[in-house]
């Protein structure tokens, strides 16, 4: 029997845990907004931390819970007003740093799905019994009377009946309690949830910050740090799952398909797929999907006068202009993304032949590329 430890669901694989991360990079605008409000004694007893997925939204999180737990005092300036600390770090040897790491800070509440030993899986979704562990965490006073802090990673995925249990909560916080609500899609939440909540918005990472956040992750010298860049559109999250199968050469893949195309290479076609569809690539199979839409849509953006500024692979921008020439040709490219992505997430739902699904949404886009083609020459 293995002694490795579960999945976590708040943790990408290739990548060290958000409470393992000390810096924040990228979002000193969301961790400036927070530490004013805390000088100020505007401390809301819950926030909303938004933003793309990948960009240290829960890194803020375990930062603002280690600050919060350890009661930074917060010195008085020259005419009695509070000074706003600079900086949420913490000395990782300070006994509640050390605990949250160790995952025993009693102080402390993460929710989040959690791996069931039976499945062998994790959810897809927070269930209500997940949810009601907070009641049993608030009937426990803090040892020394203290501040306490709840994590929710990510608050996207409560079911109805959890969301409930919480907003309930949010309507009747406990004294010295913070709520840390992660949210990669807010509109979803449930509005009662929003409205109780104080926003912290994190922002997408700027190419030079991307860099240092990968390196924080272990991740250094990527082959082509700009396509990188380009692809994970700012989320290092997406970076790292792009660096771990090499995204950036697959997508020099794709494109040299469309360089082909209307008379794709079937021989690389067929290639691609199977390298995605093989037992035990579905990171590669999922990697290969995602950058298929993504082509996609930098077509239909390409077409519409919104090319993107920056190459994500050698020859794109000429195969963007070839491909989708016009408004028309984007609004083809949109319809067809918009069908691929439904079929794919049909296929993958009833366990189609990855492979088969790849080969067909290749053979689909090189069918649109003939018909834009032919239309383009036609005039």
């Amino acid at each position: 029997m293995s002694d490795a430890a579960p999945p976590e669901a708040d943790r990408l694989e290739d990548a060290p845990h958000p409470r393992d991360t000390r810096a924040l990079i990228g979002q000193a605008a969301a961790e400036a907004a927070f530490l004013d409000a805390y000088a100020g004694g505007r401390l809301h007893h819950a926030w909303l931390i938004t933003g793309p997925r990948g960009v240290g939204k829960a890194t803020l999180a375990w930062r603002i819970a280690r600050f919060l737990l350890t009661e930074a005092p917060v010195e008085a300036g020259l005419f009695g007003v509070p000074e706003a600390p600079g900086t949420l770090d913490i000395d990782p040897e300070h006994p509640v740093a050390r605990r949250i790491g160790a995952g025993s800070e009693s102080r402390l509440f993460l929710l989040r799905r959690t791996w069931n030993p039976k499945t062998k899986r994790l959810p897809a979704t927070i269930g209500v019994d997940e949810a009601r562990g907070l009641k049993n965490f608030f009937a426990m006073s803090a040892a020394d009377g203290g501040r306490r802090v709840v994590i929710v990673d990510a608050a996207d995925e409560l079911t109805v009946n959890a969301a409930n249990a919480l907003l309930k909560l949010l309507e009747e916080p406990p004294d010295r309690c913070t709520i840390l609500l992660i949210s990669h899609q807010p509109a979803r939440l449930l509005p009662t949830i929003r409205s109780r909540c104080r926003e912290l918005r994190c922002a997408t990472l700027a190419p030079d910050d991307l860099a240092r956040a990968l390196e924080q992750a272990g991740i250094e010298g990527p082959q082509d740090a700009a396509a990188l860049g380009e692809l994970a559109a700012g989320s290092v999250g997406a970076a790292i799952g792009l660096a771990s199968e090499d995204g950036p050469g697959l997508y020099a893949s794709l494109i040299k398909l469309a360089g082909s195309m209307p008379r794709v290479d079937r021989t690389a076609v067929l290639k691609l797929a199977d390298s995605a569809g093989a037992r035990g690539r579905e990171a590669r199979r999922d990697l290969t999907l995602r950058l298929i839409d993504l082509f996609l849509a930098r077509l239909a953006r390409s077409g519409s006068g919104a090319a993107p500024a920056q190459e994500a692979a050698p020859g794109e921008a000429a195969e963007l202009a070839r491909l989708s020439p016009d408004p028309q040709a984007a609004r083809d490219w949109a319809a067809l993304q918009q069908e691929l992505s439904g079929r794919a997430t049909h296929a993958l739902a009833v366990n189609l032949d990855p492979a088969s699904l790849i080969l067909d949404m290749i053979l689909r886009i090189n069918e649109t590329a003939a018909n834009i083609l032919s239309r383009r020459q036609a005039r």
